[in-house]
């Protein structure tokens, strides 16, 4: 009875899409003139490809957007140096231009296809992949099912399922069963999600740890950091990064009590969507605060309460002008934001309560005295107000987070190894290859 559920859901969901297939070219469009697609290469999106397919074995890799095409990066560059060639995708126009900045000289990047018959199978009949990697928590049922079709071993790595995801695939688990027992193997982040993915049907399931502690620190644009301190001198700041919808508004509150307090500070705030800076400058400005936006090249001067870092890839720098920082998506939005970046660069970290995606990494830091979580606006006010005040123990947060940041590495070594059965072949394959067309010329 299972099965025939899973296959009506399925072929439920393949009609969806060849209903929706029509529209598919006014969703792309809209989306071009938004700036989320490129469009010069808005025919990726329905599996046309933008290049030729290299000879030899392929590996496909997926990474939804920025956080999770860094998290993989390291393993993309570690693949592609063993001769194996890689297509990568993703889906948003940043993360494009990430894997282009990073892994240009070793991978070949297009968008992934939009989720629906043909845009799939073009796709996959064209790059003809020996073997899937998804990032993360990416499940999209027709891709599935379709590799699955064709044996081409998929495996999840730095995988992970929110709690809001888990409940959504429990409330369904005939159809949870029938696309997780499929996947060759899982790579989970955490006990917790390893256990959930077995729950719902995963057969093959090891932990690995999370791949983002092996990343190395953003780039740190030393000549605009130094521009950035000189201007500031010594006056006290702390930064708010990654904010969601609702969460500048707090933080603007937090300023104005701590204004009051420590004279001539001054916030960073850094919102998660850098499209967002007009609309957040607009709104502080009429609390009477003065804004100098980063993504308008303004410096920041004696009168500057609020940095506004509205521009993407720059979180380095933003990292490295701060001690203190809180992450958002804690307070109001729910789901928390990676830390772990901060940690490295040497911050003391505050969040809300509510970092459900990243549990795992905030219990290591609470727990070895990195991180202070926070209930609301008041309390953000007490913490870094008692950060500023108290130098030792910012010192001391920081570099517990540092510590943390340690224990945590090693992610990207026990993936390489859980990945080793799916590598090897292809790499023998390679070997082969090369032997046979070495015998050719001689």
């Amino acid at each position: 009875m299972s099965d025939a559920f899973a296959k009506a859901a399925l072929s439920a969901y393949r009609l969806a899409g060849s209903l929706a297939y029509p529209m598919l070219g006014p969703y792309v469009g809209l989306r071009v003139s938004r700036g989320k697609e490129e469009a010069a290469r808005r025919r990726e999106r329905y599996g046309v490809a933008g290049t030729e397919r290299p000879a030899g074995p392929l590996v496909w890799v997926h990474a939804a957007s920025v956080g999770e095409s860094m998290a993989v990066a390291p393993l993309v560059r570690l693949i592609a140096e063993s001769g194996i060639a890689v297509v990568m995708t993703t889906g948003t126009v940043t993360s494009a231009a990430l894997v282009e900045d990073r892994l240009g000289d070793c991978a070949i990047h297009q968008y992934v296809p939009i989720d629906m018959k043909g845009p799939v199978c073009r796709f996959l009949d064209h790059w003809r992949p020996d073997l899937a990697i998804v990032a993360e928590s990416e499940i999209w049922p027709l891709t599935m099912t379709e590799l699955a079709r064709r044996r081409v071993p998929q495996v999840l790595v730095n995988a992970r399922l929110s709690d809001r995801s888990f409940k959504r695939w429990k409330s369904a688990p005939w159809l949870a069963e029938a696309l997780f027992e499929g996947l060759a193997h899982v790579v989970a982040q955490s006990d917790i999600d390893g256990e959930r993915f077995h729950v719902l049907g995963a057969r093959t399931v090891t932990v690995a740890g999370n791949l983002k502690a092996d990343v190395q620190p953003p780039p740190d644009q030393a000549d605009e950091v130094a521009a950035l301190r000189h201007v500031l001198g010594d006056r006290p700041r702390w930064a708010a990064v990654s904010t969601h919808a609702g969460e500048e508004a707090i933080v603007a509150e937090t300023h104005l009590t701590l204004k009051e307090r420590h004279e001539r500070i001054v916030t960073v705030l850094v919102p998660r969507h850098a499209d967002r800076g007009e609309t957040i400058a607009r709104d502080l400005e009429k609390l009477g605060l003065s804004v100098r936006r980063r993504s308008l090249g303004e410096m920041p001067d004696e009168t500057t309460d609020i940095l506004l870092g509205d521009t993407m890839g720059e979180m380095g720098l933003y990292l490295r002008l701060i001690d203190i920082v809180f992450m958002g998506k804690s307070l109001v939005g729910q789901g928390g934001q990676n830390p772990l970046e901060a940690a490295m660069l040497g911050s003391a970290i505050l969040s809300g309560r509510y970092v459900q995606n990243f549990r795992d990494v905030y219990q290591r830091l609470l727990k070895n005295g990195g991180a202070r979580l926070v209930a609301d606006g008041e309390g953000l006010v007490d913490y870094v107000d008692q950060l500023l005040t108290e130098p030792e123990l910012r010192a001391r947060m920081a570099a517990a987070a540092n510590v943390t940041v340690g224990e945590m590495r090693g992610a990207l070594a026990r993936t390489l190894q859980a990945l080793h059965p799916f590598l090897h072949p292809l790499r023998l394959s390679l070997s082969l290859e090369q032997r046979g067309r070495s015998a050719l010329l001689r």
